[in-house]
């Protein structure tokens, strides 16, 4: 069905303002144009919708009736239209991304105080996923665009590079080796060490970067999360290897940063979309801020 919506305005402009005359003056059009658009409403519905004789303009009782549907017509509308054109401009709409957990500890939060002060009504779902669940997420569009570690992923997502995440190792400030700055892996071998378990993302990427070196670390504990590792750490029980992200700021006061080295071992991180993916406006702009955000943040540790 053609819906008319010239002619319901023009039926509600009448009715509201008790003459063609000034309902051609409210539509800021000419007398004809309201006639001839009312005349083409009442011939489209097949009824009468306005008495008129050269004196006096009434409502027929099929047109009283129906004056209060049209003008609730024409609200919901205009309240459809302008929601369209505030989410075409990112200042309305939902969000669904993806991340790994250690993204969300402290790298997301700062961005996404950013974004809400900047789109105060738009509503963000984050799914926390292991690496592969973030791009399977993305892949199948239950979520816009995902954060996960580089490597070899679906043809039909493309990633942007994010940030270097290195590892490093967090003791309590009563392990022994709480008052280093730096550690060479090598040095861990005498130690108990909370490690990645093999069902993590991270252990792969470790073991081909240590080499045979893995192999003669003790990890008396395997975690499948690094937040486990954390809260491990701050009840005393070991020493772990964890991604620097891991760690929020101020979290944990009792805990020590060690930098590992001989090798250096870091992880990126990208931003995932599909290829043929439109992101909606709003998705777009936190995309957008994230990538600025790690850009900041990438030049700031060269410093």
């Amino acid at each position: 069905m053609k819906i008319d919506i010239l002619g319901i305005q023009a039926f509600v402009a009448i009715a509201d303002e008790g003459s063609f005359q000034a309902a051609a003056g409210a539509l800021n059009v000419t007398q004809t144009a309201i006639t001839q658009r009312l005349r083409k409403l009442e011939e489209f519905l097949g009824v009468a919708l306005v008495e008129r004789t050269t004196r006096s303009v009434a409502l027929t009782t099929i047109g009283r009736d129906f004056v209060p549907r049209a003008r609730r017509l024409l609200v919901e509308l205009a309240d459809s239209l302008l929601e369209i054109r505030e989410t075409g401009k990112a200042e309305r709409g939902d969000v669904s991304i993806a991340c790994v957990p250690t993204a969300g500890v402290q790298f997301l939060p700062r961005i996404m105080k950013a974004y809400s002060a900047k789109h105060p009504h738009n509503r963000i779902k984050i799914l926390d996923h292991s690496s592969s669940a973030v791009a399977n997420a993305v892949l199948h569009r239950e979520v816009e665009f995902g954060i996960g570690m580089a490597g070899a992923h679906a043809p039909e997502l493309q990633s942007v590079p994010l940030i270097e995440d290195e590892y490093v190792l967090i003791c309590h400030e009563a392990h022994p080796l709480a008052q280093r700055k730096r550690i060479a892996w090598r040095q861990l071998e005498p130690h108990p060490l909370i490690f990645a378990g093999h069902a993590s993302e991270n252990r792969p990427l470790l073991d081909l970067a240590l080499g045979a070196a893995a192999a003669n670390l003790k990890p008396f504990y395997e975690v499948q999360r690094s937040s486990t590792a954390v809260g491990l750490v701050a009840e005393c029980v070991a020493a772990a290897v964890v991604p620097r992200l891991a760690l929020q700021k101020g979290a944990y006061p009792t805990l020590r940063i060690v930098e590992l080295t001989e090798p250096k071992v870091s992880r990126t991180l990208v931003l995932m979309t599909r290829k043929t993916a439109r992101l909606s406006p709003a998705a777009q702009a936190l995309y957008d801020l994230i990538e600025a955000q790690a850009s900041v943040a990438t030049a700031s540790r060269r410093r």
